[in-house]
């Protein structure tokens, strides 16, 4: 992933990130989970080589998994490093947030330690951020706490080398890295936990005739897990009906376990994530959604279903495993955020633009005939007709989403205003931006792209798109205007634009040239675009040079 252009990440990679991520928490045992971990770092942090190192229960690591080369695999798993050694590495170097990195110009004084390694000599850096065989980079793990924070104890450390690219990693790489040891700390605590409850339930199984003690023991499981943990019935009328909850549980929901008691999972989940509750399989089931608190609020879970059956081999009950996910679906959305937003003023970066664009264009689909022939035999919409007609409605639903409830974009057409109302694209190119970067320097620049970009945000709609392009060209999207109404927009936002803007303590001005394109459906984002940039090159080029900038 250092590969990528920072800030601009492809959503394939973070895609691929959240793969890993979602594999570390279904591996079936801790050993599959510490693999999975070392595997991540290695094919979605794009870091050659990476080991995970565990504290054991006498406080000393031992490297429990390795990835990334199989001759140092066999040379250094199964091998322990004091817990001093450990302490110290944490304690040098350079702290990048609650990753350690340590240069090769010092970490000389650690080759004598008994931390096993596997770095090599090597040549100096040709650059300052060019990484060197010698370097170290840790990635501590801490058990979660109690809000969901890595304040807790040590509880193992990645390590990582060799970037792909061949430079340290930048502010996002850290981030990333980061973000990944504290999921992956969760992932192997969960591995634990379902460890722990996966043999509880074997007891259970084992000692049918000392149901007394297999009971409590269950009890002891269920009430003082850290995650939330309930009982429903499964099968008859009362499918689904919570009939226990652990403390946990109703912490994190804000209701009493007697008030638990009147409902199921159906009556708490989010209207949008009833579908995902539905397709959930009830026997092993697992699902990431939101509950409902009792102050109206939301909280995201991630929500696993196993089947339990009484002593008496009797009617069968779920247990549900529930965990707190707030914290990564909120570190999820700002890395997704950052993917598709400018980093300088906030606003939807080339990508975003082109995909809302898209959004709203179409083109005719080959089985729009079916769909017509549809609407004539049975009305609008097709899938509502009756069945037995040799018609799979299930996959003519999903073969014709988006479709026939798309609203179709039109362009006014013709040269003069006939009221028609279309998709507008006003392509904003800067006059004397320039000048102004090469007289007061490029924070200055800043300065002022950051300001023109706040004015055309207050100068549009609700629902209007406001995207910077690249450089010192933005795009408006305005859905609903006739050709009078673009001009008018245009001429507002030039006139808010030319005022006078502070920068570097400064007063200074820019002009600002619009073309109005029309999107319409056939065309694609690119096509509407390039028919924007042309029409504001043509109205650049009509007026004299001397009026395009005011001041």
């Amino acid at each position: 992933m250092e590969t990528e252009s920072e800030p601009y990440v492809r959503l394939a990679s973070l895609r691929q990130l959240h793969q890993v991520m979602a594999d570390m928490n279904t591996a079936r045992s801790l050993a599959d989970t510490l693999q999975t971990v070392a595997d991540g770092a290695v094919g979605a942090l794009g870091y050659e080589l990476a080991c995970v190192n565990l504290v054991r229960p006498d406080g000393d690591l031992v490297v429990a998994a390795f990835s990334g080369n199989s001759a140092a695999e066999s040379l250094i798993t199964g091998r322990v490093g004091s817990r001093d050694s450990w302490e110290r590495r944490l304690a040098m170097g350079e702290q990048w947030g609650d990753l350690v990195f340590i240069p090769h110009t010092e970490g000389w004084v650690l080759d004598d330690d008994d931390v096993p390694q596997w770095y090599t000599d090597g040549p100096a850096p040709r650059f300052e951020d060019e990484w060197h065989p010698a370097d170290r980079l840790f990635a501590p793990m801490y058990t979660p706490g109690a809000q969901g924070n890595s304040s807790g104890e040590l509880l193992g450390v990645i390590s990582v080398d060799r970037p792909r690219n061949g430079r340290h990693p930048g502010a996002w790489g850290r981030e990333a890295l980061q973000m990944y040891a504290f999921q992956a700390a969760i992932a192997i605590s969960n591995a634990r936990l379902r460890s722990n409850m996966q043999r509880a339930l074997v007891r259970l199984e084992r000692e049918q005739q000392a149901l007394r003690a297999s009971e409590e023991s269950f009890r002891q499981a269920f009430e003082y897990a850290p995650s939330g943990m309930a009982i429903a019935e499964m099968g008859g009328d009362q499918h689904g009906r919570i009939l226990r909850t652990n403390d946990a549980l109703c912490r994190l929901l804000g209701r009493p376990a007697s008030a638990m008691r009147r409902y199921s999972f159906s009556d708490l989940v989010h209207p949008e994530d009833i579908g995902t509750l539905l397709r959930t399989s009830a026997e092993g089931g697992r699902a990431e959604l939101r509950l409902g608190r009792r102050d109206g609020s939301y909280v995201w879970v991630s929500l696993r279903n196993s089947v339990v059956a009484d002593a008496a081999d009797g009617p069968r009950f779920l247990l549900t495993h529930v965990e707190d996910i707030e914290e990564r679906k909120r570190r999820e959305l700002q890395l997704a955020h950052r993917a598709s937003h400018d980093s300088l003023t906030g606003l939807p970066n080339s990508a975003e633009l082109r995909s809302r664009l898209s959004a709203r264009l179409c083109h005719r689909p080959a089985h729009a005939g079916a769909l017509e022939s549809l609407d004539a035999a049975y009305g609008h919409p097709a899938f509502d007709a009756p069945p037995g007609h040799g018609f799979d409605f299930a996959q003519g639903a999903e073969a014709f989403e988006g479709y026939d409830h798309h609203v179709h974009t039109v362009a006014p057409e013709g040269g003069h205003d006939d009221g028609a109302k279309g998709l507008a694209v006003l392509f904003c190119d800067l006059d004397g931006f320039k000048s102004i970067n090469d007289r007061f320097g490029h924070n200055a620049g800043d300065a002022v792209l950051i300001e023109v970009a706040r004015r055309l945000t207050h100068g549009v709609r609700d629902g209007d798109t406001v995207a910077r392009l690249g450089g010192d060209e933005f795009v408006i999207l305005a859905d609903g205007l006739g050709k009078a109404d673009a001009q008018d927009l245009a001429v507002r936002l030039r006139n808010e634009i030319i005022q006078p803007i502070r920068a570097e303590g400064r007063a200074v001005r820019v002009g600002a040239s619009f073309g109005i394109g029309w999107a319409h459906c056939g065309m694609t984002a690119d096509e509407v675009l390039k028919s924007a940039d042309e029409r504001m090159y043509i109205e650049k080029r009509s007026r004299p040079k001397q009026h395009r900038r005011a001041g």
